[in-house]
This record gives C-alpha cells, structure tokens and sequence, in this order.
C-alpha cells in the first residue's frame, strides 16, 4: 500500500457541517468525524493484471480501503473508533480484515497514556501503553479546511509505531531476512491543525500539536475530517475500554506475528 492523496480543491469542496469556529476550552466537549482513503498497490502481481481486474480488485477491498471514524473528545480525553460498514449484498463483515484493523481506540494527553481494544482470531486484548511521542515540525503554511484556519505539521516515526495492530507478510519476511540488523522504517507525516479549536487531540495515532488535527498523511491512507460539532445536546460519555487481555504494543504485535507465522507453517505442512 501506498499514499493516497486527495487533490486539495477536492477537500474544500467537501460539504462540511462546522460550528463555533472559535470555542471556549473551559468546559465542552465535541465530535469529530473523518473518512480515511488508502490505495493498494498491487506490485508485480499487479503489473500482470489488466485495467478492468485491478478496478475488480479495488472494488472489492473498498471496505478495507475506505472507512470512516468518530473522534468524541473532551479537554483532557478522545475516543477513537471506526463506524462499521455491513455489505449490502451479503449482510456480512470483513472478518478477515477485522484481524488487522484499528480497534476502539482511547487516548489521555494529560496521561500520555493509550488504550486500545483489538480482536485477533475470536480473542480480544485490551493493549495499554504510552502515547507514541511525535516531535512535530511547525509550518507557517495555511488553508482552510471548512470554516476552519488550518497550519501544516510535518514529523517522522518509525513506521511500525503507526501500524502496530496490522500485520503484512512482507514485514514478516523482511524481519526474518535482516534479523537484528534490520533497518527502522520510517513514515513521513503531514498534519494539517486549526487553533480555533485549541486541543491536541487528533485522529488515529496523531495528537500532540496545539489544536485539531483536522487532516493528516501517513503512510497508505489520508485521513479527513467531514464534520465538527461542537457542545452537542446530549452529553458524550468518553470512558477507556476496559475487557480484554492486557498487554502492551509490542507484545501484541509479536502475539499476532507469532500466530501468522505458526498457520503459515501448519498449512505447508499439511501441503506437503
């Protein structure tokens, strides 16, 4: 997978429900709801396929490509989590893209702590661990996002920090080819932030800057923000997820890496 970037004159035209474009922090509390896009790539697998079968493909993995989330946060607290999509030919989930998705995710940024629900195979873990810590580059550069003045962050990480809960063959095989001495990926951000909401809230793994994030690349996908609403009637109740084994990032990953590589193997020796 790579980067999917949308055009900018894309974005603004997005109809966009936003309120109170200058907030007082004292005391509210908001949600805000994104749509991620992420393009596969196919590789030379792909470069054997016509145009109308890599269109097929695409058609079929636009649940595991496109998605949309809710951010509920209040000063101190966001809870993070996908809105799930059903087919509406067969009424069914992607159970098979389920193992490797981003679960309920709840973050404290006066904690800097982090914890996240994820089901693997019928198994649910409860992962607690610290906010990975993103040192952002500020940028004078601007748009606007809706109503909302946006500034550009850019910052780096190790890639796995942002795909921790996912899990692709060619890490697998790329892990036991190098060994100790394989290198740390990184993953390049661009981050887009308003002031106008002044929180350093933000979706997904992103936090940290002085207000929310609002629109963010990384890796394969963009993420953006449709809708802001503000102080609504009813009151959101942000409470971390609380069933599950506990267990922190690393070990999480290397339960499910561990688990791939052992069906991998039963299912060559059944072959042979």
């Amino acid at each position: 997978m790579r980067l999917f970037i949308l055009k900018l004159s894309i974005l603004i035209a997005l109809p966009f429900s936003l309120f109170n474009p200058s907030i007082d922090t004292q005391e509210f509390q908001g949600k805000a709801y994104y749509f991620s896009k992420s393009r596969m790539d196919l590789g030379t697998w792909g470069s054997r396929m016509s145009e109308a079968q890599k269109k097929q493909i695409q058609s079929r993995l636009k649940g595991r490509l496109e998605k949309t989330y809710i951010l509920s946060f209040n000063k101190e607290e966001s809870l993070f989590k996908e809105e799930e999509k059903v087919d509406a030919i067969s009424g069914a989930t992607d159970s098979w893209g389920s193992n490797f998705a981003r679960g309920e995710q709840y973050k404290n940024i006066n904690t800097t702590s982090l914890v996240q629900t994820q089901e693997f195979y019928g198994k649910r873990f409860l992962v607690k661990d610290e906010l990975q810590k993103i040192e952002w580059k500020m940028d004078s550069e601007s748009k606007q996002i809706g109503q909302y003045i946006c500034f550009k962050a850019t910052a780096t990480v190790p890639s796995e920090e942002l795909n921790w809960f996912n899990f692709s063959w060619n890490d697998l095989a790329e892990e036991n080819a190098e060994g100790e001495n394989a290198e740390i990926k990184m993953t390049e951000i661009e981050a887009w932030y308003t002031l106008q909401i002044p929180l350093k809230h933000g979706p997904a793994e992103y936090w940290g800057l002085p207000g929310l994030i609002l629109e963010v690349s990384a890796g394969n996908t963009t993420i953006l923000c449709s809708e802001i609403v503000i102080n609504p009637k009813e009151k959101i109740n942000i409470e971390a997820p609380d069933k599950g084994k506990e267990i922190n990032k690393v070990d999480y990953r290397a339960t499910v890496q561990g688990k791939m590589l052992e069906m991998r193997n039963n299912r060559g020796r059944r072959r042979g």
